[in-house]
């Protein structure tokens, strides 16, 4: 049975060309020498990818790979203009990257509804003779041709937008977490692989909040150089705001599993290890407290660390809560680090003013704040020049 989830596509796309200008003489009875008047050609369509919230994969595109914008249409007499190509709209879910497929230039990243990216441009319509009459070429009998159309093949792919991102091997119990948080079902069984697609959830926390969290298909060794389902999927990861890693609580060794996963992000991708990471010890309801304590003495001490159980709702309000507290810190770091530009680029931009008005001789001075606020108070010319 073929998968719904399609994150990968190759289309051909082309813009339309520009419309011919009109080389075309007026003539009537009571205009002898009426001059040209011909009319200038239209644009042709644009091919422009725009991002929209209702679309998930790019199961759509799968079965449309050709998408062709429309010509301009030439110009005609008495000055007419030719119509404008139509458009060609391409809808694309939120987190789709397009790259260039015979030079594998990144062009683009759609990550916002509604957001639009003009991918190719419609060729400009060619200008009419009328446009190139002067005092001494009255009657030119030329006009332009319209400027060709662009081709161009693309790759799409998808990287799943989610503020969690589960990073484990097979049959860590992913699924299972996802579909005890949020309303998600995904595929549930004892054997490994079961996830063949990565699942969206939403998942409630207090007072009406939620974050999403995403199940992306596991990880074995060797995933980052091709092996299993892993190299497929692990670009999604990309896209989360924090990891949460999930080791059987069953697993010989914890620390080990969880340094092999750690391993295939990075090997993937080094970036991803500036993202906040959280260890969840999963099927923890077969183990005593004793054997927790014991486990608890090996386990990594560079991030906080989580015993839970999705069966046995034990320890899920606790991932909760240090989730949520780690996605808010992030967004408080990244506020932070908006906010002090903001305060580097007003002051660039008060400085100008500062010396704008110097220049036009106006009394005025401006005080610079480390907040980002500032002052303006009158001086006298005396006290400036000394």
């Amino acid at each position: 049975m073929e998968s719904n989830f399609v994150d990968y596509v190759k289309i051909v796309c082309r813009s339309g060309k520009g419309g011919r200008g009109s080389m075309h003489m007026h003539r009537a009875k009571y205009a002898p020498n009426g001059g040209p008047d011909g009319g200038n050609g239209g644009r042709g369509g644009h091919v422009i990818l725009r991002g929209n919230h209702n679309y998930w994969t790019l199961l759509h595109l799968r079965y449309d790979r050709h998408i062709f914008a429309t010509h301009g249409e030439n110009g005609g007499k008495n000055k007419s203009t030719g119509a404008d190509g139509e458009d060609k709209y391409i809808d694309v879910p939120c987190g789709t990257v397009v790259y260039n497929a015979e030079t594998g230039e990144y062009i683009c990243d759609v990550k916002e509804d509604g957001q639009e990216v003009i991918l190719l441009r419609g060729g400009r319509g060619g200008l009419g003779n009328w446009n190139f009459a002067t005092s001494t070429n009255q009657a030119p009998r030329y006009a332009q041709p319209g400027e060709p159309m662009q081709e161009m093949t693309v790759i799409m792919e998808l990287k799943l937008l989610a503020d969690v991102g589960l990073v484990g091997f097979p049959n860590a119990g992913k699924s299972t977490l996802l579909s005890s948080l949020s309303s998600a079902k995904p595929k549930i069984a004892d054997y490994p692989f079961t996830t063949m697609e990565p699942s969206l959830g939403i998942v409630p926390y207090r007072d009406g909040q939620s974050f999403v969290m995403a199940d992306i298909p596991g990880i074995i060794e060797g995933a980052s150089e091709g092996r299993g389902l892993g190299l497929r999927f692990l670009r999604h990861i990309e896209r989360n705001s924090l990891l949460l890693f999930m080791v059987p609580g069953d697993t010989d060794d914890i620390r080990r599993e969880y340094e092999i996963l750690l391993n295939e992000v990075a090997t993937f991708n080094p970036e991803l290890m500036d993202k906040q990471r959280i260890l969840a010890v999963t099927k923890s309801d077969l183990l005593d407290d004793e054997l927790q304590q014991m486990l608890s003495e090996d386990l990594p001490t560079d991030l906080p660390v989580v015993f839970i159980s999705a069966v046995a709702q034990k320890g899920i309000t606790e991932l909760k809560d240090l989730l949520w507290t780690a996605l808010n810190a992030e967004s408080n770091k990244i506020a932070a680090i908006t906010h002090e530009d903001s305060i580097v680029h007003r002051n660039k931009d008060l400085d100008t003013m500062h010396n704008e008005m110097h220049d036009e001789g106006e009394d005025s001075e401006i005080e610079f704040l480390d907040e980002g606020e500032y002052e303006i108070e009158d001086y006298d010319e005396e006290e400036w020049e000394d």
